[in-house]
């Protein structure tokens, strides 16, 4: 089973999105969280750090960040494991610098919150920012 990890970039109440490329096998067109794939003998906090520097240039501080979820999502045939993080803290200004996996990044408020690949990954997320993000 593929390991998959995201994280949710917040700030000031808004948590970072990514919009998936139309050419994407998994999720096409959706917006979602920044992430991919652990790679053999990664951790979920180092693939989360290598995930986030390779899409967005930023510099995860691991001190900063908090598990949300972990769930199984795909098809039956091909299931993966998803495990989200909240990341409070980084260096770095988040930029699209993965254009090849996203056509676009932005803020959102939670009332803004477009739908996402996975419900209850939106949903985890969702109450964690209400509840530790003022």
């Amino acid at each position: 089973m593929h390991e998959v990890v995201v994280g949710a970039l917040v700030r000031g109440g808004q948590v970072l999105l990514v919009h998936r490329s139309p050419n994407k096998h998994a999720y096409p067109d959706v917006w979602d969280l920044p992430g991919g794939l652990i790679e053999a003998g990664e951790s979920e906090l180092d693939g989360l750090t290598r995930e986030l520097h390779e899409e967005l240039g930023v510099q995860v501080a691991p001190a900063s960040v908090a598990h949300l979820c972990r769930l199984t999502v795909g098809p039956a045939e091909e299931p993966a494991l998803l495990s989200a993080w909240l990341v409070h803290d980084w260096q770095g200004t988040p930029a699209n610098v993965a254009p090849e996996e996203h056509d676009d990044i932005g803020w959102f408020d939670l009332e803004q919150l477009p739908p996402l690949a996975h419900v209850l990954v939106r949903t985890a997320r969702v109450n964690a920012m209400r509840s530790h993000c003022g």
